[in-house]
């Protein structure tokens, strides 16, 4: 009984993430990509990747090219288990796609 009163009491470590919002076409609801990049075991070489996560933003603070900090939590829906901490940095003026294109031009 008493290690469950102490299982209890620990504070769960947060998984926070910082990535830029590459959507926001939904009411309440980001496409945020997060890159990290992980060393090759084998041939020492450094290897980008990218993954894409649908964050809950109950506000709508955050816009197309932001840079946020989202948390994991519960799931809220079949895709949606992350949920937007805040708005570290807003897009400037014209804000570009981690792919490097404007927004609004066609390629």
């Amino acid at each position: 009984m008493e290690q469950l009163a102490t299982d209890k009491g620990r504070s769960k470590q947060r998984n926070i993430k910082t990535g830029v919002v590459v959507s926001d076409k939904r009411d309440k609801t980001r496409t945020v990509v997060v890159a990290h990049q992980t060393r090759d075991r084998k041939y020492g070489k450094y290897i980008q990747y990218k993954s894409r996560y649908q964050v809950h933003d109950p506000q709508n603070d955050s816009s197309l090219g932001d840079q946020v900090e989202i948390v994991n939590c519960r799931p809220m829906s079949k895709t949606k288990s992350w949920r937007l901490i805040r708005v570290v940095r807003k897009a400037p003026g014209e804000a570009t796609i981690a792919t490097g294109a404007k927004v609004g031009t066609k390629q």
